[in-house]
């Protein structure tokens, strides 16, 4: 805003910049007094207007403040209904002016994958706090770079991995970390749906992170990362298209296997053609099992004992943006770092090799 001035201003004139940079974060230091944290949304399509816009109306530490946008027939709509002034607009073109506008605490980054790292980092370096959804990024290279730019900066960065925050998933982790039902002996996951992208649809471009294993993969991927709590060692994939007419250029169907240290080999599955949406786990003494394991509602399951992990009824987006915003506000790392996205597209990078060189097994 015109008549303000910014937080990287005001700790230059005040001499303080480099005192709360060596203790980090400075961003949060002065996050801390306020009540409810301003975000703005970083791409205004189906998933910011379906889900994150109407979360943000729930949440106790965060709330919708600002739009960064390439399409202004958008804009009158969501000023009216989400009352934001004309100083809280941006597009990409000058985004970066962002830095000058105390309103705006957190830049949620909600384009096609391959525009993740552009933005987080344009973010970034004007000093706002980041939330990138996932996929995190392109490549390995990619994700070091947003987390370079977020620790260069002193602000702190989250995925946007709803399910972390998710209450059965929270669940499944905890039974791998205290080993409920003894140690995972396997995994088998799957994420996907029968679907048809029209001309247009940022998934059917390779360039954008179009393709199954960028879209829904990473939901498998994670899943074993999660359900095992350990971090594969090798990983072997193939990637297909039944329908080359409507995907040319990407991934209709990926399978993969990730094998562990201690031997485990856990598989995964995720298409554009079929439906599914499961996580399977057994272990040395029973097994458990989520299914739906990744909708925006309704993941629930059940244990070998006859446990049941009964569906949440929270929104599981607001419940996540309240969640990393709390952590902001009180100083603490985010609930899911940027090395969580950054696992996840190791392997993801890992897979598309292997199956280039005919499903040959690539060590991580």
């Amino acid at each position: 805003m015109a008549d303000k001035i910014s937080r990287k201003i005001f700790l230059k004139r005040t001499g303080a910049l480099a005192a709360v940079s060596a203790i980090g974060f400075p961003s949060i230091l002065l996050s801390q007094s306020k009540e409810k944290l301003g975000v703005a949304l970083v791409g205004l399509g189906s998933y910011s207007t379906g889900r994150l816009a109407p979360g943000l109306q729930m949440t106790d530490h965060c709330e919708l403040r600002g739009i960064v946008t390439g399409s202004p027939e958008k804009i009158p709509e969501w000023q009216e209904q989400y009352n934001i002034p004309d100083s809280n607009v941006y597009n990409y073109e000058n985004m970066h002016e962002i830095a000058n506008n105390d309103d705006i605490d957190i830049v949620y980054i909600v384009l096609p994958t391959g525009l993740h790292a552009k933005y987080s980092i344009i973010g970034a370096e004007a000093g706002k706090h980041v939330w990138c959804e996932k996929p995190m990024a392109m490549n390995v290279e990619e994700c070091q770079n947003i987390i370079d730019a977020v620790n260069r900066n002193n602000v702190s960065l989250a995925i946007g991995y709803r399910l972390h925050h998710e209450p059965n998933t929270q669940q499944i982790m905890q039974f791998a970390r205290e080993q409920t039902y003894g140690a995972v002996t396997e995994v088998r996951t799957a994420a996907g749906y029968d679907g048809y992208h029209e001309d247009g649809n940022w998934r059917k471009n390779a360039e954008l992170g179009g393709g199954a294993l960028y879209d829904m993969g990473v939901y498998p991927i994670n899943a074993i990362r999660y359900a095992t709590q350990m971090e594969p060692i090798a990983v072997n994939g193939r990637q297909s298209t039944v329908r080359k007419e409507v995907y040319p250029e990407v991934d209709e169907i990926t399978d993969f296997q990730l094998e562990f240290s201690n031997g485990m080999v856990c598989t995964g599955e995720t298409s554009f053609g079929k439906s599914m949406n499961y996580l399977n786990v057994n272990t040395d003494n029973g097994w458990y099992y989520l299914k739906p394991m990744s909708n925006y509602s309704g993941v629930q399951g059940m244990t070998s004992d006859g446990t049941a992990l009964p569906a949440d009824p929270g929104h599981q987006q607001a419940r996540q943006m309240d969640g990393e915003a709390l952590a902001i506000k009180e100083g603490r790392p985010p609930i899911v770092p940027g090395s969580q996205g950054l696992n996840d597209i190791r392997i993801v990078n890992a897979i598309m090799e292997s199956s280039r060189n005919g499903r040959s097994r690539v060590v991580l």
